[in-house]
Protein backbone atom coordinates (compact mmCIF):
# COMPACT_ATOMS: atom_id res chain seq x y z
CA UNK A 1 0.00 0.00 0.00
CA UNK A 2 1.57 3.29 -1.03
CA UNK A 3 -1.25 5.82 -1.26
CA UNK A 4 -3.68 7.05 1.32
CA UNK A 5 -7.29 7.59 0.29
CA UNK A 6 -8.65 11.09 0.11
CA UNK A 7 -10.61 11.88 3.23
CA UNK A 8 -12.37 14.96 4.53
CA UNK A 9 -11.10 15.46 8.06
CA UNK A 10 -13.39 17.39 10.39
CA UNK A 11 -10.50 18.62 12.52
CA UNK A 12 -8.68 20.17 9.54
CA UNK A 13 -10.95 23.22 9.28
CA UNK A 14 -10.80 23.71 13.04
CA UNK A 15 -7.01 23.86 13.17
CA UNK A 16 -6.28 27.00 11.19
CA UNK A 17 -3.52 29.42 12.15
CA UNK A 18 -4.59 31.34 15.26
CA UNK A 19 -7.88 29.42 15.25
CA UNK A 20 -8.07 29.57 19.05
CA UNK A 21 -8.12 32.53 21.35
CA UNK A 22 -6.57 32.95 24.77
CA UNK A 23 -8.66 30.36 26.67
CA UNK A 24 -7.18 26.89 26.69
CA UNK A 25 -10.40 24.97 27.36
CA UNK A 26 -11.82 25.00 23.82
CA UNK A 27 -8.39 24.18 22.36
CA UNK A 28 -7.93 21.20 24.68
CA UNK A 29 -11.37 19.91 23.64
CA UNK A 30 -10.56 20.25 19.94
CA UNK A 31 -7.23 18.45 20.35
CA UNK A 32 -8.94 15.53 22.05
CA UNK A 33 -11.65 15.46 19.37
CA UNK A 34 -9.01 15.41 16.63
CA UNK A 35 -7.20 12.49 18.24
CA UNK A 36 -10.47 10.57 18.58
CA UNK A 37 -11.36 11.25 14.95
CA UNK A 38 -7.99 10.00 13.73
CA UNK A 39 -7.89 6.93 15.96
CA UNK A 40 -11.25 5.73 14.64
CA UNK A 41 -9.40 4.53 11.54
CA UNK A 42 -6.37 3.04 13.31
CA UNK A 43 -7.45 -0.60 12.91
CA UNK A 44 -9.48 -0.57 9.71
CA UNK A 45 -7.57 2.04 7.69
CA UNK A 46 -4.10 2.44 9.24
CA UNK A 47 -2.69 4.39 6.30
CA UNK A 48 -5.50 6.92 6.50
CA UNK A 49 -5.01 7.26 10.26
CA UNK A 50 -1.31 7.93 9.75
CA UNK A 51 -2.07 10.62 7.16
CA UNK A 52 -4.49 12.22 9.61
CA UNK A 53 -1.86 12.20 12.34
CA UNK A 54 0.67 13.91 10.10
CA UNK A 55 -1.88 16.52 9.07
CA UNK A 56 -2.64 17.15 12.74
CA UNK A 57 1.04 17.69 13.56
CA UNK A 58 1.37 20.11 10.65
CA UNK A 59 -1.55 22.23 11.81
CA UNK A 60 -1.66 22.04 15.59
CA UNK A 61 1.12 24.47 16.58
CA UNK A 62 0.06 27.36 14.32
CA UNK A 63 -3.51 26.92 15.52
CA UNK A 64 -2.50 27.13 19.20
CA UNK A 65 -0.07 30.05 19.06
CA UNK A 66 -2.40 32.44 20.91
CA UNK A 67 -3.62 29.98 23.56
CA UNK A 68 -2.63 30.61 27.18
CA UNK A 69 -0.42 27.67 28.09
CA UNK A 70 0.40 28.71 31.66
CA UNK A 71 -1.83 26.08 33.26
CA UNK A 72 -0.15 23.29 31.32
CA UNK A 73 -3.49 21.89 30.16
CA UNK A 74 -2.97 22.46 26.46
CA UNK A 75 0.63 21.29 26.58
CA UNK A 76 -0.47 18.08 28.27
CA UNK A 77 -3.22 17.55 25.70
CA UNK A 78 -0.79 17.88 22.80
CA UNK A 79 1.79 15.71 24.55
CA UNK A 80 -0.82 12.98 24.98
CA UNK A 81 -1.77 13.37 21.32
CA UNK A 82 1.85 12.82 20.29
CA UNK A 83 2.10 9.74 22.47
CA UNK A 84 -1.07 8.28 20.95
CA UNK A 85 -0.44 9.15 17.30
CA UNK A 86 3.26 8.49 16.78
CA UNK A 87 2.60 4.71 16.78
CA UNK A 88 -0.01 5.22 14.05
CA UNK A 89 2.61 6.76 11.78
CA UNK A 90 5.41 4.42 12.79
CA UNK A 91 3.42 1.25 12.13
CA UNK A 92 1.64 2.34 8.94
CA UNK A 93 2.21 -0.08 6.02
CA UNK A 94 3.90 2.22 3.48
CA UNK A 95 6.83 1.96 1.10
CA UNK A 96 10.10 3.86 1.51
CA UNK A 97 9.08 6.63 -0.88
CA UNK A 98 5.94 7.60 0.98
CA UNK A 99 7.67 7.17 4.33
CA UNK A 100 10.36 9.60 3.18
CA UNK A 101 7.72 12.14 2.15
CA UNK A 102 6.01 11.82 5.50
CA UNK A 103 9.25 12.39 7.39
CA UNK A 104 9.98 15.51 5.37
CA UNK A 105 6.54 16.91 6.22
CA UNK A 106 6.97 16.09 9.89
CA UNK A 107 10.46 17.56 10.05
CA UNK A 108 9.28 20.78 8.47
CA UNK A 109 6.41 21.00 10.97
CA UNK A 110 8.88 20.32 13.77
CA UNK A 111 11.26 23.04 12.60
CA UNK A 112 8.40 25.55 12.30
CA UNK A 113 7.11 24.75 15.79
CA UNK A 114 7.71 28.12 17.43
CA UNK A 115 5.95 27.82 20.81
CA UNK A 116 6.87 24.83 20.82
CA UNK A 117 4.15 22.21 21.10
CA UNK A 118 5.40 19.25 19.06
CA UNK A 119 9.07 19.24 20.04
CA UNK A 120 8.61 15.77 21.54
CA UNK A 121 8.27 14.40 18.00
CA UNK A 122 12.06 14.46 17.76
CA UNK A 123 12.33 11.99 20.64
CA UNK A 124 10.42 9.48 18.53
CA UNK A 125 12.26 10.12 15.27
CA UNK A 126 13.80 6.69 15.13
CA UNK A 127 10.37 5.11 15.58
CA UNK A 128 8.91 7.33 12.86
CA UNK A 129 11.65 6.20 10.50
CA UNK A 130 10.31 2.65 10.94
CA UNK A 131 13.49 0.97 9.68
CA UNK A 132 17.18 0.95 10.54
CA UNK A 133 18.09 1.99 7.01
CA UNK A 134 15.88 5.07 7.01
CA UNK A 135 16.97 5.97 10.52
CA UNK A 136 20.63 5.68 9.54
CA UNK A 137 20.09 7.98 6.56
CA UNK A 138 18.51 10.59 8.80
CA UNK A 139 21.34 10.23 11.30
CA UNK A 140 23.84 10.90 8.52
CA UNK A 141 21.85 13.95 7.48
CA UNK A 142 21.75 15.44 10.97
CA UNK A 143 24.96 14.32 12.61
CA UNK A 144 27.22 17.08 11.34
CA UNK A 145 25.19 19.86 12.91
CA UNK A 146 24.62 17.70 15.98
CA UNK A 147 28.39 17.30 16.48
CA UNK A 148 28.80 21.05 16.20
CA UNK A 149 26.01 21.61 18.72
CA UNK A 150 27.61 19.20 21.18
CA UNK A 151 31.17 20.30 20.56
CA UNK A 152 33.31 20.37 23.70
CA UNK A 153 34.77 23.63 22.43
CA UNK A 154 32.29 26.07 23.94
CA UNK A 155 33.00 28.72 21.34
CA UNK A 156 31.91 26.31 18.62
CA UNK A 157 28.64 25.27 20.23
CA UNK A 158 25.35 26.22 18.66
CA UNK A 159 21.74 25.29 19.12
CA UNK A 160 20.51 22.71 16.64
CA UNK A 161 16.89 21.68 16.87
CA UNK A 162 17.64 18.47 15.04
CA UNK A 163 19.86 17.10 17.81
CA UNK A 164 17.16 15.01 19.56
CA UNK A 165 16.04 13.60 16.21
CA UNK A 166 19.63 12.69 15.35
CA UNK A 167 20.16 10.87 18.64
CA UNK A 168 16.88 9.00 18.25
CA UNK A 169 17.79 8.03 14.69
CA UNK A 170 21.23 6.80 15.74
CA UNK A 171 19.63 4.63 18.38
CA UNK A 172 17.09 3.13 15.97
CA UNK A 173 19.88 2.50 13.45
CA UNK A 174 21.73 0.60 16.21
CA UNK A 175 24.78 2.82 15.83
CA UNK A 176 25.31 2.54 19.55
CA UNK A 177 29.06 3.10 19.77
CA UNK A 178 28.76 6.24 17.67
CA UNK A 179 25.91 7.49 19.83
CA UNK A 180 27.85 6.91 23.05
CA UNK A 181 30.98 8.57 21.66
CA UNK A 182 28.96 11.57 20.52
CA UNK A 183 27.66 12.13 24.04
CA UNK A 184 30.98 12.03 25.89
CA UNK A 185 30.60 15.76 26.52
CA UNK A 186 29.06 17.95 29.19
CA UNK A 187 25.47 18.25 28.02
CA UNK A 188 21.88 17.94 29.22
CA UNK A 189 20.31 14.77 30.59
CA UNK A 190 17.70 14.35 27.80
CA UNK A 191 20.68 13.84 25.47
CA UNK A 192 22.79 11.78 27.88
CA UNK A 193 19.86 9.45 28.40
CA UNK A 194 20.34 8.18 24.83
CA UNK A 195 23.85 7.01 25.74
CA UNK A 196 22.41 5.15 28.72
CA UNK A 197 19.85 3.48 26.45
CA UNK A 198 22.58 2.56 23.97
CA UNK A 199 24.66 0.87 26.69
CA UNK A 200 21.62 -1.06 27.88
CA UNK A 201 20.88 -2.15 24.31
CA UNK A 202 24.45 -3.47 24.09
CA UNK A 203 23.97 -5.46 27.28
CA UNK A 204 26.28 -3.18 29.26
CA UNK A 205 23.77 -2.57 32.02
CA UNK A 206 26.22 -2.15 34.90
CA UNK A 207 28.13 0.43 32.88
CA UNK A 208 24.89 2.14 31.91
CA UNK A 209 23.92 2.41 35.58
CA UNK A 210 27.28 3.92 36.53
CA UNK A 211 27.09 6.35 33.61
CA UNK A 212 23.56 7.45 34.56
CA UNK A 213 24.57 7.97 38.18
CA UNK A 214 27.55 10.07 37.03
CA UNK A 215 25.20 12.40 35.16
CA UNK A 216 23.63 13.80 38.33
CA UNK A 217 24.29 17.46 38.86
CA UNK A 218 23.64 20.74 37.11
CA UNK A 219 22.11 19.16 34.01
CA UNK A 220 20.34 16.17 35.56
CA UNK A 221 18.25 16.08 38.72
CA UNK A 222 17.58 13.02 40.85
CA UNK A 223 13.97 13.21 39.69
CA UNK A 224 15.12 12.60 36.11
CA UNK A 225 17.88 10.07 36.69
CA UNK A 226 16.31 7.84 39.34
CA UNK A 227 13.57 6.25 37.17
CA UNK A 228 16.12 5.31 34.51
CA UNK A 229 18.44 3.71 37.06
CA UNK A 230 15.55 1.86 38.65
CA UNK A 231 14.47 0.44 35.29
CA UNK A 232 18.01 -0.77 34.56
CA UNK A 233 18.10 -2.73 37.82
CA UNK A 234 14.58 -4.10 37.36
CA UNK A 235 15.38 -5.26 33.83
CA UNK A 236 18.47 -6.97 35.24
CA UNK A 237 16.38 -8.94 37.71
CA UNK A 238 17.76 -6.97 40.65
CA UNK A 239 14.42 -5.90 42.08
CA UNK A 240 15.55 -5.92 45.71
CA UNK A 241 18.41 -3.58 44.95
CA UNK A 242 16.14 -1.43 42.81
CA UNK A 243 13.72 -1.13 45.71
CA UNK A 244 16.36 -0.17 48.23
CA UNK A 245 18.04 2.40 46.00
CA UNK A 246 15.14 3.91 44.10
CA UNK A 247 11.78 2.26 44.75
CA UNK A 248 10.44 4.49 47.49
CA UNK A 249 11.56 7.83 46.10
CA UNK A 250 10.80 7.21 42.43
CA UNK A 251 7.23 5.98 42.49
CA UNK A 252 5.38 9.04 43.68
CA UNK A 253 1.68 9.30 42.93
CA UNK A 254 -0.71 12.22 43.19
CA UNK A 255 -1.73 11.13 46.70
CA UNK A 256 -0.09 9.17 49.49
CA UNK A 257 -2.39 6.25 48.77
CA UNK A 258 -1.49 6.40 45.07
CA UNK A 259 2.19 6.38 46.00
CA UNK A 260 1.76 3.30 48.16
CA UNK A 261 -0.11 1.54 45.37
CA UNK A 262 2.56 2.48 42.82
CA UNK A 263 5.38 1.06 44.94
CA UNK A 264 3.42 -2.05 45.92
CA UNK A 265 2.44 -2.66 42.30
CA UNK A 266 6.01 -2.46 41.05
CA UNK A 267 7.48 -4.51 43.90
CA UNK A 268 4.95 -7.29 44.60
CA UNK A 269 7.61 -9.35 46.37
CA UNK A 270 7.76 -6.79 49.16
CA UNK A 271 5.40 -7.13 52.11
CA UNK A 272 2.87 -4.32 52.40
CA UNK A 273 3.89 -3.47 55.95
CA UNK A 274 7.54 -3.14 54.90
CA UNK A 275 6.65 -0.80 52.05
CA UNK A 276 4.43 1.24 54.34
CA UNK A 277 7.14 1.56 56.98
CA UNK A 278 9.66 2.73 54.40
CA UNK A 279 7.25 5.30 53.00
CA UNK A 280 6.38 6.61 56.46
CA UNK A 281 10.07 7.32 57.05
CA UNK A 282 10.03 9.79 54.16
CA UNK A 283 7.57 12.11 55.94
CA UNK A 284 8.74 12.52 59.55
CA UNK A 285 6.18 14.35 61.63
CA UNK A 286 3.43 13.63 59.10
CA UNK A 287 2.91 9.95 59.70
CA UNK A 288 -0.87 10.33 59.52
CA UNK A 289 -0.59 11.08 55.80
CA UNK A 290 -0.21 7.33 55.24
CA UNK A 291 -3.35 6.42 57.19
CA UNK A 292 -5.41 5.77 54.05
CA UNK A 293 -2.66 3.64 52.53
CA UNK A 294 -2.44 1.48 55.65
CA UNK A 295 -6.22 1.17 55.84
CA UNK A 296 -6.57 0.16 52.18
CA UNK A 297 -3.80 -2.42 52.59
CA UNK A 298 -5.65 -3.98 55.51
CA UNK A 299 -2.93 -2.95 57.95
CA UNK A 300 -5.41 -1.75 60.54
CA UNK A 301 -3.11 -1.75 63.56
CA UNK A 302 -0.58 0.27 61.59
CA UNK A 303 -3.30 2.66 60.46
CA UNK A 304 -4.34 3.31 64.05
CA UNK A 305 -0.75 3.84 65.09
CA UNK A 306 -0.16 6.33 62.26
CA UNK A 307 -3.34 8.26 63.05
CA UNK A 308 -2.21 8.62 66.66
CA UNK A 309 1.34 9.78 65.92
CA UNK A 310 0.52 13.05 64.17
CA UNK A 311 -2.64 15.16 63.74
CA UNK A 312 -5.07 13.40 61.41
CA UNK A 313 -8.19 14.94 59.89
CA UNK A 314 -11.09 14.06 62.24
CA UNK A 315 -13.55 13.89 59.33
CA UNK A 316 -11.39 11.28 57.59
CA UNK A 317 -11.26 9.24 60.78
CA UNK A 318 -15.01 9.47 61.32
CA UNK A 319 -15.66 8.23 57.78
CA UNK A 320 -13.31 5.31 58.37
CA UNK A 321 -15.14 4.45 61.60
CA UNK A 322 -18.45 4.46 59.77
CA UNK A 323 -17.20 2.45 56.77
CA UNK A 324 -15.54 -0.27 58.86
CA UNK A 325 -18.10 -0.49 61.66
CA UNK A 326 -19.26 -3.96 60.66
CA UNK A 327 -16.30 -5.58 58.92
CA UNK A 328 -13.55 -4.31 61.28
CA UNK A 329 -15.28 -3.16 64.48
CA UNK A 330 -12.13 -3.03 66.62
CA UNK A 331 -10.47 -0.78 64.08
CA UNK A 332 -13.63 1.29 63.67
CA UNK A 333 -13.87 1.90 67.42
CA UNK A 334 -10.22 2.86 67.67
CA UNK A 335 -10.38 5.24 64.77
CA UNK A 336 -13.60 6.79 66.07
CA UNK A 337 -11.93 7.53 69.39
CA UNK A 338 -9.00 9.07 67.53
CA UNK A 339 -11.40 11.34 65.63
CA UNK A 340 -12.65 12.65 68.99
CA UNK A 341 -9.07 12.83 70.28
CA UNK A 342 -7.99 15.20 67.51
CA UNK A 343 -11.21 17.21 67.71
CA UNK A 344 -10.55 17.80 71.40
CA UNK A 345 -7.09 19.07 70.52
CA UNK A 346 -8.48 21.54 68.03
CA UNK A 347 -7.53 19.88 64.77
CA UNK A 348 -9.64 19.73 61.64
CA UNK A 349 -10.62 22.13 58.87
CA UNK A 350 -13.83 24.15 59.31
CA UNK A 351 -15.14 21.88 62.02
CA UNK A 352 -18.81 22.33 62.91
CA UNK A 353 -20.97 20.97 65.70
CA UNK A 354 -22.38 18.45 63.21
CA UNK A 355 -18.87 17.04 62.70
CA UNK A 356 -18.45 16.58 66.45
CA UNK A 357 -21.85 14.92 66.84
CA UNK A 358 -21.17 12.60 63.91
CA UNK A 359 -17.81 11.54 65.33
CA UNK A 360 -19.36 10.80 68.72
CA UNK A 361 -22.47 9.05 67.39
CA UNK A 362 -20.45 6.90 64.99
CA UNK A 363 -18.06 5.85 67.75
CA UNK A 364 -20.82 5.07 70.20
CA UNK A 365 -22.75 3.07 67.60
CA UNK A 366 -19.74 0.80 67.17
CA UNK A 367 -19.29 0.60 70.95
CA UNK A 368 -22.91 -0.45 71.42
CA UNK A 369 -22.52 -3.30 68.92
CA UNK A 370 -19.61 -4.55 71.01
CA UNK A 371 -21.41 -4.11 74.31
CA UNK A 372 -18.93 -1.47 75.41
CA UNK A 373 -21.06 1.69 75.35
CA UNK A 374 -20.71 2.64 79.06
CA UNK A 375 -16.96 2.05 78.99
CA UNK A 376 -16.41 4.11 75.86
CA UNK A 377 -18.65 6.95 77.04
CA UNK A 378 -16.59 7.17 80.23
CA UNK A 379 -13.44 7.14 78.17
CA UNK A 380 -14.69 10.06 76.09
CA UNK A 381 -15.52 11.96 79.28
CA UNK A 382 -11.97 11.39 80.51
CA UNK A 383 -10.55 12.57 77.20
CA UNK A 384 -12.67 15.73 77.33
CA UNK A 385 -11.67 16.45 80.91
CA UNK A 386 -8.00 16.31 79.93
CA UNK A 387 -8.55 19.48 77.93
CA UNK A 388 -7.09 20.67 74.67
CA UNK A 389 -7.46 23.50 72.18
CA UNK A 390 -10.85 22.20 71.04
CA UNK A 391 -12.05 20.77 74.32
CA UNK A 392 -14.33 23.71 75.16
CA UNK A 393 -16.17 23.54 71.85
CA UNK A 394 -16.44 19.75 71.81
CA UNK A 395 -17.58 19.58 75.44
CA UNK A 396 -20.23 22.23 74.79
CA UNK A 397 -21.56 20.33 71.77
CA UNK A 398 -21.61 17.01 73.66
CA UNK A 399 -22.67 18.42 77.03
CA UNK A 400 -26.05 16.71 77.05
CA UNK A 401 -24.82 13.21 76.11
CA UNK A 402 -21.67 13.31 78.19
CA UNK A 403 -23.50 14.63 81.25
CA UNK A 404 -26.07 11.88 81.12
Amino acid sequence: MTKAEIHRWTFKSRFRRHAFGWKSGPAVTRVKQAVAEIKKFAKTKPLLAAEGAILFFERVSPALEQVDSSSGAIGTAVSNAIWEMVPLIASAPVDATLRAAWLERLFEAYQNDEIPYIEQLAEYWGDLCASNETASAWADRLIGDTRAALSSATSHRLHFRGTPACLSALFRAERFDELIELLQVDTIWPYKRWAVRAMVAQGRKAEALRYAESCRGQWASDYEVDPVCEEILLSSGLSDEAYVRYGVRVNRGGTYLATFRAVAGKYPQKAADEILADLVKTTPGEECKWFAAAKEAGLFSAALALASRSPCDPKTLTRAARDYAEKEPTFALGVGLLALHWLLRGYGYEITSADVVQAYDTTMAVAERQGRAPEIKERVRTMAAAGGAGAGFVTQVLARVLGA
